[in-house]
């Protein structure tokens, strides 16, 4: 793919943390700053990691899929110069992805802070009791979860976590914010789905081992007291769309939707 590239005349820069020879490199930290377009190759793992060298640059993403699932990572292999050359002339649309700031806060102390493409969890170990998380939705209170931990997910994330935890699908272009408990005490506490501007607070009410997790690559321990803020972000995640699929296409191909 970097031969084609520079072969018609484009500047090609490779994450260095990939050990690529023979292609000039960059920090991951740093590529979205020289890039008008970021190549993925991959699963959706190392999609979201691109997400993150983002920063706050919209650089559009093009997937190509070399992982196992691919839900966001939507060009086969086989398809990968093709949807290439469509990217570079434009022809691609562009699916603007929701994202979520977070903090978590020990009173006025931020703990840890990050932007996420699917979501943040707030989970205990394996040996800790149930956890009570009073949850509050712009500054009134909703619940208090008895449970394994919360999953705050975007719409991309809905397929992720928050599905094994039998949250809610919900299709990418509709800006939504989702509460799904894990392993809830109770039967009656089910997954929510929110506005986009809700501000959602989870304030940890139990004592026990608990942690936050951003995106499944970044985290600390939460200690009784602790809260961790979920808004929506200023920002958002620019991936490139195949168009030989649409989104019901990938739901019934990765998860056999619909078929008994």
């Amino acid at each position: 793919m970097a031969r084609w590239l520079q072969a018609h005349g484009h500047s090609v820069l490779v994450e260095e943390e990939a050990g690529v020879d023979g292609v000039p490199s960059a920090a991951g930290c740093d590529i979205a700053g020289h890039a008008d377009l970021l190549v993925v190759l991959g699963g959706d793992g190392t999609l979201i990691h691109a997400a993150g060298l983002c920063g706050r640059q919209e650089v559009p993403i093009l997937g190509v899929n070399l992982g196992t699932l691919g839900f966001m990572t939507e060009v086969p292999r086989d398809r990968a110069l093709p949807m290439l050359e469509k990217a570079l002339k434009g022809e691609l649309a562009v699916s603007r992805r929701m994202m979520f700031d977070v903090e978590a806060r020990a009173g006025d102390n931020v703990l840890i802070s990050g932007s996420v493409l699917n979501d943040a969890v707030v989970s205990k170990n394996a040996l800790s009791r149930l956890a009570a998380l009073e949850v509050t939705v712009d500054g009134r209170p909703a619940t208090t979860y008895e449970a394994d931990g919360i999953i705050v997910a975007t719409p991309t994330g809905s397929t992720a976590y928050s599905l094994s935890a039998a949250g809610p699908i919900v299709i990418p272009a509709l800006d939504a914010v989702v509460l799904t408990p894990i392993c809830p005490h109770a039967l009656t506490q089910r997954p929510l789905v929110l506005p986009p501007s809700s501000v959602v607070r989870v304030r940890v009410a139990s004592r026990g081992e608990m942690f936050v997790t951003l995106d499944g690559t970044s985290g600390r321990p939460l200690e009784l007291g602790h809260e961790v803020i979920i808004q929506q972000s200023k920002h958002r995640t620019l991936i490139l769309r195949n168009p030989e699929l649409d989104h019901f296409t990938i739901l019934r191909e990765k998860l056999s939707w619909g078929t008994r």
